[in-house]
């Protein structure tokens, strides 16, 4: 009898016992949206025991199309279709699965029965309120790294439990403590400057060690080490911040590029640390790294283990590298694309390591945002040498198997043909005329006007460092950027001249904007606060990124001429405008005959220098100090 009275509440407590094991301690995507073009989402869940579970749903507009369990029982994936016809609210998914009853007979155990156990897990569906805004060549966009760019609430910079808890601007390879409230308060400053746009390194959770890189153990201050898609980092002041920053710039008519990786996650990724299948990432025999060479993605004699090493080799390390030829990593990858542009309202992508990912999946990736959002602005990096190599990875005009689908390049042949031009003695090939060069090779774009243009960034020397602290070279540089076709972008501090290398490492390139931390001792974000040659390169920047949204070069077409003894021409011009740009580079002043130029004078007779405001006597002859763009907007 007691043993029978034993099995009886074994019997009771058992679904109760399961009940608690089976737990749902994550999904991907943390919410989904009705009204998609695309009505399927798959779900990631993430706990315990989820593995072999049926899922049911009771919803109107709502159903489950299927259920995938993986090796690992700790997932399950879940398929839904989301019908026109449903409407934003929270639903319940009902995870179930039958609990065997077993007694015992002669010692040994038999099931004689089973009982479901079912957990109710909530799922938001949202209305869709995403406008993306139209990113073009009347834009000027602003890069800064968060943590570097200002402190607005002290009260975040570090968590207890987290896996990097210190803040310390000591040391330049620590978290300084910059965050989305110290960005959202100086939204007046971009104002000023004339920016358009905000491009933010990753804001994502980076919940990472430090790592020892170098023999200094860093902080993961950058974002490029993801641990949670879903999540803004705490540090920074999480999803409510960034949503807070998205909705108060476009108050300011200023639009937000988003930050976005896809080759990689940081090593503290819930899916690192406990992968949903064995070819989640991608695995070799022994540790291997991309050899960071595309010269076999485009070589017609490439062998393919040059290919394979390039996207599937790990980029360093602590960054596991995805495998996204796995369709589950696939699914995760676009879908987080997604719901980053529903859930924030974000206006542009910047993709991080783009020529490392799988080229197939990038574009079903941007296909899928282009069908929800046709003109979304998505801007590639791939830090290539050549011309060629740069447009393979967007759309273009090369006869080639694959074809990308990518609208912009950041522009990395144009930048180092820039700081050539400026710094170099001028050649038959040198000096004004690699830019002049590259430029020539446009015609391998479908449409380099959209081309992400740029002087400096995180990852590079800093452009006054560059052009050797030279105010005149400074200007030079500048006025080309903001005058040649593509969408300008100046990297934080630029517009004050500051200055250093690489060396010994990106710190020296990612220093804190003075001003922008308790107790700084001078502010450059006020007048006062930068010296005379600040505030006449923070004036120039201003004067150009005016001029940038009139017709002629938010819209114009480029012409340019040869340079000659150092003097480069070109001119931006519509039917409505013409604005006329004659750089001379050398180190003495010239007069230039404008004869040469006479096909696209035709017709105009005056000009006003734009930086200056004076009008010019006539068009005749143009005097041009050394070390200086003339900026005419014809009459």
């Amino acid at each position: 009898m007691k043993k029978q009275y034993l099995l009886f509440w074994l019997w009771l407590l058992a679904p109760a016992a399961l009940a608690q094991s089976l737990k749902v301690e994550r999904i991907n995507p943390a919410s989904w949206f009705v009204g998609m073009k695309n009505p399927r989402v798959q779900l990631l869940l993430h706990g315990q025991h989820l593995g072999g579970c049926r899922v049911r749903v009771n919803y109107p507009g709502v159903r489950v199309e299927s259920v995938t369990s993986t090796e690992n029982p700790n997932y399950l994936f879940v398929d839904l279709l989301i019908g026109p016809e449903a409407k934003p609210g929270t639903l319940q998914l009902e995870i179930s699965r039958t609990l065997p009853i077993t007694e015992t007979r002669r010692g040994q155990p038999i099931i004689t029965g089973g009982r479901e156990v079912t957990l109710r897990q909530p799922f938001e569906l949202l209305p869709r309120t995403a406008r993306p805004q139209k990113i073009s060549q009347a834009d000027f966009i602003y890069l800064l790294l968060p943590d570097r760019f200002a402190n607005g609430d002290p009260a975040n910079d570090a968590f207890p439990g987290m896996a990097d808890i210190r803040a310390d601007r000591q040391n330049p390879f620590l978290r300084h403590g910059g965050d989305l409230q110290g960005v959202l308060g100086h939204l007046d400053y971009f104002g000023e400057l004339g920016v358009t746009t905000l491009w933010l390194n990753p804001v994502v959770e980076n919940d990472q060690p430090l790592t020892d890189e170098g023999g200094s153990m860093r902080s993961a201050y950058h974002g490029y080490g993801f641990t949670d898609h879903y999540q803004v980092d705490r540090r920074l002041g999480g999803n409510t911040a960034f949503k807070k920053l998205v909705d108060a710039a476009h108050g300011r008519g200023l639009k937000v590029m988003y930050d976005v990786v896809f080759n990689h996650v940081g090593a503290n990724h819930f899916t690192v640390k406990d992968p949903p299948t064995p070819d989640w990432l991608h695995t070799w025999p022994a540790y291997t790294n991309t050899s960071h060479k595309e010269a076999p993605i485009i070589d017609p004699y490439a062998a393919e283990h040059d290919k394979r090493l390039l996207s599937d080799g790990w980029f360093v390390p602590f960054l596991p590298d995805l495998n996204q030829q796995n369709p589950l990593v696939a699914r995760f990858l676009i879908q987080y694309a997604l719901w980053t542009i529903e859930y924030f309202g974000i206006d542009a992508y910047r993709v991080d390591t783009y020529r490392y990912n799988d080229l197939e999946l990038m574009n079903r990736l941007n296909q899928a945002i282009f069908d929800e959002h046709p003109d979304f602005y998505i801007t590639g990096e791939n830090w290539v040498a050549t011309p060629v190599s740069q447009a393979y990875y967007v759309r273009n005009r090369l006869q080639v198997p694959f074809k990308s689908n990518l609208p912009s390049a950041i522009d990395f042949t144009l930048q180092s043909a820039l700081l050539e031009g400026i710094n170099q003695k001028f050649g038959w090939a040198e000096g004004i005329n690699r830019p002049y060069n590259v430029l020539s090779q446009d015609l391998l774009y479908e449409d380099p006007r959209q081309n992400l243009t740029f002087l400096d960034n995180h990852d590079t020397d800093r452009f006054f460092s560059v052009v050797g602290e030279n105010f005149d070279n400074y200007k030079l540089g500048l006025t080309l950027l903001m005058t040649l076709r593509g969408v300008p972008s100046i990297y934080y501090g630029t517009e004050f001249l500051m200055k250093n290398f690489k060396n010994p490492s990106d710190a020296e390139v990612r220093q804190d904007f003075p001003g922008g931390f308790p107790g700084d001792k001078v502010n450059k974000f006020l007048r006062e606060g930068r010296t005379a040659r600040e505030n006449e390169a923070f004036a120039l920047i201003g004067r150009l990124a005016r001029l940038r949204k009139t017709p002629a070069l938010a819209e114009g077409q480029l012409t340019q001429f040869t340079p000659v003894e150092g003097i480069y021409t070109f001119f931006r011009h519509t039917p409505a405008q013409s604005v006329m740009v004659v750089c001379n580079t050398g180190t003495e002043a010239r007069s230039v005959s404008t004869a040469p130029y006479a096909e696209r004078l035709k017709g105009f007779t005056a000009a006003t220098d734009v930086l200056t405001g004076q009008p010019l006597p006539g068009l005749g002859t143009l005097q041009v100090p050394a070390r200086t763009a003339l900026v005419l907007e014809l009459k």
